[in-house]
C-alpha cells in the first residue's frame, strides 16, 4: 500500500497508527475527482477552499502525539475528517471541531457512512477549544497559530499533550509538542517545517 510505504519513509514506525491507517481508505475523504491521487502523499483539495494533509503529516502528528486506548481527544480543524478517522482507532472518543459549516456536514455524512461511531464533529470555533467536553487526554490543532492558543491549554488534562503547528501563517511552521505537567507546561519542537493554513477565529456564515 503506497500510503503505508511513504509513512514508514518519512519516519512512522507506531505499529497502531500504521493499522489506524490500514484500515482507513482515503479516497472516502477525497473528492471523485481526486480519488485517483487518494493513495499518493501529497495534500489534496477539499471542499470550502481548504486542503487535507498530505498522509505523512498526518501519521507524524498522529505518532508524536501518542494517542492510548482510552484517551478523549480534541481536534480542531476537521475538515472532511481523514485525520478523525484515524484517531478514532485509536481513541475512548473523539471530539472534532471545524468553523466551516459544509464541511462540519460532509464530514459527519462520512463518519456515519463509515460507522465511525465515537468520533463527534461539531461546527465551532476551534480557538476556543470544547471547554464543555474538558479536559482532554490529548489536543490535535491542524492550523497553525503564533503561539499554542491559551484556552486549548487550559483544557489539556494535567500529563496530557497536544500537537500545534506554530509559526507565522505565511511562513513555514514547526510542530510544537505541549505536554501538560503539575508545574506547567514543557515544550518540545519536533524539528519538522509544516505548512498549514492559520488558526481563525469564529465560525463560518451560512
Amino acid at each position: 500500500m503506497r500510503i503505508l510505504f511513504a509513512l514508514r519513509q518519512r519516519g512512522v514506525t507506531d505499529t497502531r497508527v500504521l493499522t489506524a491507517f490500514e484500515r482507513t481508505d482515503r479516497a472516502e475523504f477525497v473528492s471523485e475527482a481526486f480519488a485517483d491521487r487518494a493513495y499518493e502523499d501529497v495534500p489534496l483539495p477539499i471542499a470550502s477552499g481548504q486542503t487535507t494533509s498530505q498522509p505523512s503529516v498526518v501519521g507524524l502528528m498522529t505518532q508524536a502525539l501518542d494517542v492510548r486506548p482510552r484517551d478523549k481527544v480534541l481536534e480542531v480543524g476537521t475538515g472532511t475528517g481523514f485525520q478523525a478517522a484515524i484517531l478514532s482507532r485509536l481513541a475512548r472518543r473523539v471530539y472534532s471541531l471545524e468553523r466551516q459549516r459544509a464541511l462540519s456536514r460532509l464530514a459527519r455524512e462520512i463518519h456515519a457512512r463509515l460507522d465511525l461511531a465515537n468520533i463527534t464533529v461539531i461546527t465551532g470555533d476551534g480557538s476556543l477549544g470544547l471547554p464543555e467536553q474538558a479536559p482532554f487526554d490529548r489536543i490535535l490543532v491542524t492550523a497553525a497559530a503564533e503561539d499554542p492558543p491559551g484556552p486549548l491549554l487550559a483544557q489539556l488534562r494535567e500529563g496530557g499533550r497536544m500537537v500545534v503547528p506554530v509559526g507565522v501563517s505565511d511562513h513555514m511552521q514547526q510542530l510544537v509538542i505541549v505536554t501538560r505537567t503539575a508545574a506547567g507546561y514543557d515544550y518540545d519542537d519536533l524539528k519538522m517545517p509544516v505548512r498549514f493554513v492559520p488558526l481563525v477565529e469564529g465560525v463560518e456564515p451560512g
